[in-house]
């Protein structure tokens, strides 16, 4: 994956992320804290992008403005009426964006270079 298309894929996550949290009837996946598991994956998956690609302290600041977007969704949802404000949607979020970066860590810098 060359830097430009890991770019594109990345701000195309978050946009998912904008959309399903501003959605009024998100996708429910049918496990006991599915909801909890589908705000960790969602996080997880663009940290762990922006993460790759970014292998400076660029990386860090696309992890606090995930964590940021995180809380700042949560009260979106709560302005909006017809979706919940949670507390524990945002440890997820965070718990992903954690988790993401961590394992990019794990991966060879030429990979996406």
């Amino acid at each position: 994956m060359n830097r430009r298309a890991g770019l594109a894929l990345g701000w195309a996550w978050v946009a998912l992320i904008v959309y399903l949290s501003v959605m009024p009837s998100p996708p429910q996946i049918p496990v006991e804290g599915g909801d909890k598991a589908g705000h960790f994956g969602l996080y997880f998956v663009a940290a762990l992008l922006f993460s790759i690609l970014h292998r400076t302290s660029t990386a860090v600041l696309h992890g606090l403005g995930l964590v940021a977007l995180g809380i700042a969704l949560e009260f979106v949802q709560r302005w909006l009426g017809y979706r919940s404000f949670e507390i524990a949607d945002m440890v997820a979020d965070a718990i992903g964006v954690a988790a993401g970066f961590g394992l990019a860590q794990l991966v060879p810098v030429r990979l996406f270079r």
